[in-house]
């Protein structure tokens, strides 16, 4: 993504989609012969004509490309690129369902890949975050030992993981550092197997000590950094743009937006509600998760306004 762009650049505005099997594996397009980057791999999309909606277009764009009709396609994020030829916004969208099965209408290649095991190359630069950020899963567990308690908790993260749960959040900051330490190590040794990832609330030190795939850094720890944490996964707590902005400029994987509803956690507090959520978080560089009043149930909710999942606290372990 550009750092910064002169008050003369112009920017071509280009939709981008990520159709989405129900096994997760997406389609990428091999553009043809004659075109800029020519035999590289990238999502289906193209350029917005003049007074064309973004919706619009990614649907007229699908159907001259791949031959399918798009139904309900779900604003997902917003990335500048600089290619040496052009400056580009890509306006992605998830897409989950289709009519008509994906046939190359312009000479292209189609593949379906595993975002996180893409055998295809080579690819667009700009779309090596957008592959890392499909292979986070739409369901991100906060654990609860303080309140449950530890055994507890590693009871129901044993069910959790065995029912899908592949990313937690480890937080529970009241309990002592070395029992910080020692929940961490054994969330990610129970996680490990499963290939679930565990990210650690705060410290890097504590996250190398126990292991664990990175850290997740509230607003105030993320705004007091100018560079990434040196760690493989990087997750931060937002709830509002500026903080939104800010994550992305410390390249974060991944954000955190609350509170979208009233939560018990909160009582009173103010909520963004859906519709600054859905704003905030198409206009936001890297995925964001809804936190706050959902249940696991909301998952194709939240997508549909613009988040990559949702975050659970009680919700994850019951």
């Amino acid at each position: 993504m550009a750092n910064a762009m002169n008050a003369q650049t112009v920017i071509t505005e280009v939709v981008a989609a990520v159709l989405t099997q129900p096994d997760g594996r997406v389609l990428l397009a091999q553009r043809p012969q004659g075109k800029p980057y020519a035999g590289y791999w990238e999502f289906p999309g193209g350029k917005v004509e003049p007074g064309e909606t973004l919706e619009a277009a990614l649907a007229r764009e699908l159907r001259e490309e791949l031959g399918i009709a798009i139904d309900s396609p779900c604003r997902w994020i917003t990335r500048v690129f600089e290619y040496p030829h052009a400056t580009v916004r890509l306006n992605f969208f998830r897409v989950f369902a289709w009519q008509g099965e994906p046939h190359p209408h312009e000479g292209q290649v189609f593949s379906w890949q595993r975002p996180d095991a893409v055998e295809v190359e080579p690819l667009l630069p700009a779309n090596f975050p957008i592959l890392k950020a499909l292979s986070l899963p739409p369901l991100l567990g906060i654990s609860h030992a303080e309140a449950l308690g530890v055994d507890t908790f590693l009871a129901r993260l044993d069910l959790a993981l065995h029912a899908g749960l592949r990313l937690i959040q480890l937080r529970d900051k009241s309990l002592p550092e070395a029992a910080r330490l020692d929940l961490a190590r054994e969330t990610v040794r129970r996680a490990r197997p499963f290939g679930a990832r565990v990210l650690v609330n705060g410290s890097l030190d504590l996250a190398r000590a126990a292991d664990a795939d990175g850290v997740h850094l509230d607003a105030a720890a993320a705004a007091a950094l100018t560079a990434r944490p040196d760690c493989a996964w990087v997750g931060v707590s937002c709830h509002n743009a500026c903080e939104l902005a800010h994550a992305a400029v410390i390249e974060a994987d991944f954000a955190l937006l609350s509170p979208v509803l009233p939560t018990l956690t909160h009582p009173g507090a103010a909520t963004l509600g859906w519709q600054a959520f859905s704003a905030l978080a198409a206009a936001s560089p890297i995925p964001v998760y809804g936190l706050g009043g959902l249940e696991r149930g909301d998952i194709a909710l939240a997508q549909s306004h613009g988040a990559h999942g949702v975050a659970l606290l009680r919700g994850a372990w019951t």
